[in-house]
């Protein structure tokens, strides 16, 4: 079975295992969403999604964040980890948005990736959830099942983004990235897939 073929499968059963997918971080416009995904970074959702709750009682738009100092900020941010330098990144982010962008968060990935702590994974979440704009988010889960079922051989992020590119109709590219995420923290975890359980048993290279 070629690449496409395999990967065409795949996405049938993930479709119909997770018909229905959104991000998992609250939020209420664009900004809620960047601010969120960037302290999503080596830490779960539903710690940022209790972070932000109060956060953004505090600090609402970017003109907030880009005026406040880093220390508060950093207070605010603290439970999500390397605080210091989330807090850098989301205050010098916010001073671009008012500076290049009137304060909007652009729909343009080429000019989400210019703002401080923005990388393409970052900036497809963003793109997909908050714009409709089709991207493939490589996040861990996105790295880690993509090769176990043989749609890559990389392990850099954009070489596996741009290997799904190749074989995920556009129009998919932000479901079937999150259809993976629900995969794996479900089924395909990192130390212990429930490999007897899994639908994509037959797809599967893993230990095989």
């Amino acid at each position: 079975m070629n690449i496409k073929a395999r990967s065409d499968k795949i996405r049938k059963i993930l479709r119909a295992t997770f018909p229905n997918v959104k991000t998992q971080l609250k939020y209420r416009n664009p900004f809620e969403l960047l601010v969120a995904t960037m302290l999503s970074a080596q830490c779960t959702d539903k710690q940022v999604n209790s972070v932000t709750k109060e956060l953004f009682k505090n600090l609402k738009t970017p003109y907030d964040f880009a005026n406040a100092s880093n220390k508060t900020i950093e207070e605010l941010i603290r439970p999500t980890g390397f605080f210091r330098n989330k807090a850098k990144n989301i205050k010098n982010s916010s001073r671009m948005l008012i500076e290049k962008h009137e304060g909007n968060v652009p729909e343009s990935l080429d000019e989400l990736v210019k703002l401080p702590g923005i990388g393409r994974k970052t900036a497809n979440v963003v793109l997909g959830s908050a714009f409709g704009i089709p991207g493939i988010a490589v996040d861990t889960h996105v790295a880690r099942i993509s090769k176990r079922l043989g749609l890559t051989e990389n392990i850099d992020p954009v070489k596996i983004e741009f290997d799904l590119m190749k074989i995920i109709p556009k129009k998919d590219w932000s479901d079937f990235s999150l259809q993976i995420i629900y995969f794996g923290r479900a089924v395909c975890k990192a130390r212990k897939p429930d490999c007897d359980v899994c639908p994509l048993n037959d797809l599967c290279n893993y230990k095989k």
